[in-house]
Parts: C-alpha cells; sequence; structure tokens
C-alpha cells in the first residue's frame, strides 16, 4: 500500500485516529494552540471584526472551521465576537466542514451546552457543498493531516507488514521532489483539490491557517508520531507502526511553499506568510489581554497572559507555528 493511502487509513479510515472523538490538551497526545489559551480564538475573531469595518467581510458572512475535530476554536471566536461586536451575532452564521458524523454530534452537542438556541451550528460533510457570497474560512493544524507521500532518492515509499519500502517509480512525486529540491521527505497529497474546492466555496472569502513547518521544504523526513505527549519519528526502531496505526496521531512539517502555489494556482492571493507570534500580535492579541485587565481584574489578567504566552514566545509557540492568510476578492 502507497504511504499515501495508510496515512489516510490510519487518520481517516472507520477507525482512524480522527473519526472519533479524541481529547486534545493535557489529557490527549499533544497540545494545539487552541486547548492552550481562548485567546488564540478571541484574536481571530478580533481581526473577523476588523475585517467586517473594513468592508471586505459582509456582516452576514458565514465564519467556517474546516477540521474543527471538538468545535471549541470556533465557539471561542463566537464568544469573542460577543464580547467585542455582539450584534454581529444576529447576522453572522457559524459552520463546521465535518466528514465525521460522530464528531458532528459531539461538536452539536458542545454547541448547545455552550450557546443554546443563541447561535445555529451549520455542518457541511465537505467543503464541495459550501456555496456562499462572502466567507471566513478558519483552520488549526489542517495541513500537516494531509496524507503525504514518503519520498528517498527517487523513489516513493509503500507500506508492508509494518514498514516503509522505497521502490515505488512515480513521476508524478518525482517532479515534486525536484521541483522542491527534496531527496528525501515528505510531500503532501490533497492540496490542490483542496484549494479549488474553497476557491469555488465562495465569490469572497479570506481562509486563515496555522501550521508548523517552513516556507520550504526540509532536507530529511520530519514525519512523527504523537502519543501521550511523546514523540516518535516514525523511523525509531522503538516505535512498531502496527500498534501504532490509528491510535496515535501522525504528522509531518509543512512546505507552506506547496500551500501557496496550490491556491495562487486557482487564482487564490496569499496575503500573508508569518510566523504565529508575528501574526496574532497583529491580530490584536495584546489588545484583547489589556481589556481583559481593565475589565476582569489582575488576578484572571495574569492567569490568562500565562496561557497567551504559550501562543507567542519564540522559544515554545511564537516562532514554530506559522500563519498563512489568502484572499479572494
Amino acid at each position: 500500500m502507497r504511504f499515501s493511502d495508510y496515512m489516510q487509513e490510519w487518520l481517516y479510515g472507520e477507525q482512524g485516529y480522527y473519526a472519533s472523538y479524541r481529547p486534545i490538551g493535557k489529557k490527549g497526545d499533544f497540545y494545539t494552540a487552541v486547548s492552550t489559551s481562548k485567546f488564540f480564538g478571541g484574536t481571530i475573531a478580533n481581526h473577523i471584526v476588523r475585517r467586517i469595518d473594513e468592508g471586505f467581510l459582509r456582516s452576514d458572512a458565514l465564519i467556517c472551521e474546516i477540521g474543527a475535530h471538538h468545535g471549541y476554536l470556533l465557539a471561542d471566536i463566537i464568544e469573542f465576537i460577543h464580547t467585542l461586536r455582539p450584534q454581529l451575532l444576529q447576522t453572522l452564521r457559524f459552520g463546521i466542514v465535518e466528514r465525521f458524523e460522530a464528531l458532528r454530534t459531539a461538536q452539536q452537542n458542545y454547541f448547545d451546552e455552550s450557546f443554546g438556541n443563541a447561535v445555529k451550528l451549520e455542518h457541511y460533510g465537505d467543503l464541495t457543498e459550501v456555496s456562499e457570497r462572502c466567507a471566513f474560512f478558519v483552520a488549526n493544524e489542517i495541513f500537516d493531516a494531509f496524507p503525504c507521500e514518503l519520498f528517498y532518492k527517487g523513489k516513493t515509499g509503500r507500506v508492508e507488514e509494518g514498514k516503509v519500502l522505497f521502490d515505488i517509480d512515480d513521476p508524478e512525486i518525482t517532479e515534486l521532489a525536484e521541483k522542491y529540491k527534496q531527496d528525501r521527505g515528505e510531500i503532501a497529497r490533497g492540496y490542490e483539490s483542496f484549494a479549488q474546492a474553497m476557491r469555488k466555496a465562495a465569490e469572497r472569502f479570506e481562509f486563515v491557517s496555522f501550521d508548523y513547518g517552513e516556507l520550504q521544504a526540509r532536507s530529511d523526513f520530519s514525519i512523527r508520531v504523537y502519543r501521550e505527549h511523546q514523540v516518535y519519528p516514525l523511523f525509531d526502531e522503538a516505535l512498531d507502526m502496527n500498534e501504532a496505526f490509528g491510535r496515535s496521531d501522525i504528522t509531518y512539517d509543512v512546505n507552506f511553499t506547496h500551500v501557496k502555489e496550490a491556491f495562487e494556482n486557482e487564482g487564490v492571493v496569499c496575503a500573508q506568510y508569518a510566523t504565529q507570534l508575528v501574526a496574532l500580535v497583529e491580530m490584536g492579541i495584546l489588545d484583547l489581554l489589556a481589556i481583559l485587565k481593565e475589565r476582569a481584574g489582575e488576578a484572571i489578567y495574569k492567569q490568562e497572559l500565562e496561557k497567551a504566552k504559550i501562543l507567542i514566545t519564540p522559544s515554545l509557540m511564537g516562532e514554530r507555528f506559522k500563519m498563512i492568510r489568502f484572499v479572494k476578492e
């Protein structure tokens, strides 16, 4: 089985890692920006309000998260929109693109508990089901979860009996490897079809996504498995792939140039690429923390500040994670 098919089954098969509800954070296999601080979603909410004030987003736009898992990010965005501009909750619409019914149910239950009848959540099984005049799409750590091919010195990898063997000749993958100057590493599958689906999903949109990686491909293998906050390189002899299959998260560093070119080939403009630190500061995270200090007092402010620091400290998430933002007018 080609590695991309193997990874697809690992993450999205009937018994795949993302096919059912899994905890994220202290009780899960890894942390994300969403599980670290509500001010991650709050800062995105602040950016959305700004974009409405600037006239790019309509006040009746669809705010849509892709790959939401629990739905916490979209819920945090809604909570902060209510704080910053409550009247927008009467006009904006909110949706999640989620392929798994079990997760759609969990997301709906969370929204019912959080907002009651005040917010209606729309669900889409796939991005191709979305058709809007104006939308804001957001995703966190989505591009690293696209299935990838493994490439090594001219050969594409396959999996046999829990081992990766490099013996497939694939001209398309070889061409991409040469394009991105890789003699080994991961080459993502699906960025092009994803960009095309989003381009067709809305007449005007902005898409903001956060992930870890660089603007160029790495010169080695980054693919790894996360289990209970331990990291295992895929080729580590201590890792049993058969045992980890579907039970642990598998991921790799994103080649953001590949993402960027996939969208630009669809006529969608890359408006910004920046570290998470720069992006969140420019989107107003420090302004939101200042508002919290004024309204909630010193004790709560310090508590939330410590969580927010993890998002923007260079040695933690601030430099490792990147934001890429696309605009179609």
